[in-house]
């Protein structure tokens, strides 16, 4: 079978980690893969995001890898926890399992992966097509992924109901939920940054930073040095920002858990809500004025 043309580029290789990956960089390349996927299925924007769409398919693989990553929450290297003892159990989430710190870590690990296009593959994947018209259909088709990633979340939750045993697999779809809307979300943020010319400095980590540091902030990048980087540097305010607003969000997707078919109607609009609103705010702050940099006049 022959697979239609990638729009979008490859997840990013971050090759200092590779030789020695360990649990939370293996799911953090989940994430960026299950996000290239996600993004490059349909080049014409339209996603099939209902039942038995791609979205079903790539929350399954994120929900493992959150597994992944709260299973080595708190473990060394080799997956034994603080008291020397290792598990295999694909339910085991481990002593360290502390949602809003290890969405946070597996987020910030994943974006430098994550597949963002510059301002010239965004022009030749819609031809003819002004800055503003770009936009729109940026946020249009963003929109359409989160609420497609809700919808399928509230729809493998909902056969949960009939199975009580499995509810404690729960915590672990919101949470691939709310990592993988947020991810796509710095997707966005990232593209609407470089289609307006005003991409984030520095490298690929760096990048990152400032993206996630906008989409905690709901708010565009400063230019400048130091300018929505509080991430990059690891800084301790902005890494307890971020966390603040992976919580925000983790509850807030608990409607995605209603009972039959109405969390995956709820957490549909929800997402598809918000992810305009974040378009929104910062596409005012890149269509105003430029700001200029501390000490520049």
């Amino acid at each position: 079978m022959t697979l239609p043309p990638r729009d979008v580029p490859p997840p990013r290789p971050v090759v200092d980690d590779e030789p020695t990956a360990g649990p939370l960089a293996r799911a953090a390349r989940s994430v960026a893969d299950a996000v290239a996927g996600l993004l490059g299925d349909r080049p014409d924007g339209q996603e099939p995001t209902g039942k038995g769409g791609r979205a079903a398919a790539v929350l399954r693989d994120v929900v493992a890898a959150v597994g992944t990553a709260a299973r080595g929450s708190g473990r060394d290297d080799e997956g034994r926890d603080d008291e020397g003892r290792g598990s295999d159990r694909a339910g085991d989430t481990g002593p360290g399992w502390h949602p809003g710190t290890v969405l946070t870590d597996l987020l910030h690990a994943a974006a430098p992966r994550l597949p963002i296009r510059d301002a010239a593959r965004l022009r030749a994947a819609y031809p003819g097509m002004d800055e503003a018209a770009v936009a729109d259909a940026l946020v249009t088709r963003y929109a359409r992924i989160t609420a497609g990633i809700g919808a399928a979340t509230g729809g493998l939750t909902a056969a949960q109901w009939f199975a009580p045993p499995s509810m404690i697999a729960l915590p672990l779809e919101l949470g691939a939920e709310t990592v993988l809307v947020a991810a796509v979300e710095v997707v966005l943020i990232g593209e609407l940054h470089e289609l307006h010319g005003r991409p984030a400095e520095g490298d690929a980590r760096a990048r990152a930073g400032a993206y996630l540091t906008s989409w905690t902030r709901q708010r565009a990048v400063e230019s400048g040095p130091g300018g929505g980087g509080l991430l990059a540097t690891l800084g301790s305010a902005g890494v307890n920002a971020l966390r603040r607003r992976v919580t925000r969000r983790l509850a807030r997707n608990v409607s995605s858990a209603a009972p039959l078919m109405i969390g995956a109607g709820l957490a549909a609009r929800s997402n598809r809500k918000a992810t305009g609103q974040l378009a929104e705010a910062v596409l005012a702050d890149l269509r105003g004025p430029v700001p200029r940099a501390p000490g520049r006049h």
